[in-house]
């Protein structure tokens, strides 16, 4: 049997190692996972730009928008293009730079104890069927890895300041894979 997880990768995702995290605390344990949604520039997708981003090599001559984003030091754990691809990008072991000033249940700093998805993809439209699909199998991956007592949105741990990954995320989808999903 082919053991799926090393050290907080996922064999099944293609790793593209990002500097942007830093180790978890010791007494830190992963409970939660946020989704989150992003196109860059936004709403273009299959660019690689995501990963461009998430690897500190974005160039900021190549679109006005990288030239005011080209700075930012983040980065998510995983990420899921169009097709359903999965990237992951930092350990989930370690803390990733995904959810910024946050709280889940009166919890501040959620970077501390979540895991962070990316979707690729915007507000304004739906996801694919091959993102869901994908998604899902990566969420029952984790929570049989990690003890998840929750996922949720950007929008949901950020309100006000976040709104993804919007109200074209299907959340229903998540609900009927038996997913438990806590909307704030």
């Amino acid at each position: 049997m082919e053991k799926k997880w090393q050290q907080g990768w996922w064999s099944p995702a293609q790793r593209v190692d990002s500097p942007n995290f830093e180790a978890r605390p010791e007494n830190e344990r992963v409970s939660l996972v946020v989704i989150h949604n992003i196109s860059l520039p936004p709403f273009e997708y299959g660019n690689g730009a995501v990963e461009k981003l998430f690897t500190n090599r974005i160039n900021p001559e190549a679109h006005p928008f990288f030239g005011v984003i080209h700075e930012l030091r983040v980065s998510s754990h995983f990420f899921i293009d169009r097709n359903g691809r999965i990237v992951q990008f930092v350990s989930c072991d370690d803390m990733a730079y995904h959810a910024g000033v946050s709280s889940f249940r009166g919890r501040e700093k959620c970077n501390l104890y979540s895991i962070g998805i990316e979707m690729e993809g915007c507000d304004f439209e739906p996801f694919t069927d091959a993102q869901y699909q994908s998604l899902t199998t990566l969420l029952e991956e984790i929570a049989r890895h990690y003890p998840i007592e929750a996922v949720t949105g950007h929008q949901d741990i950020a309100p006000g300041r976040k709104s993804d990954p919007g109200h074209f995320f299907d959340w229903q989808r998540v609900y009927a894979y038996g997913i438990k999903v806590v909307r704030c």
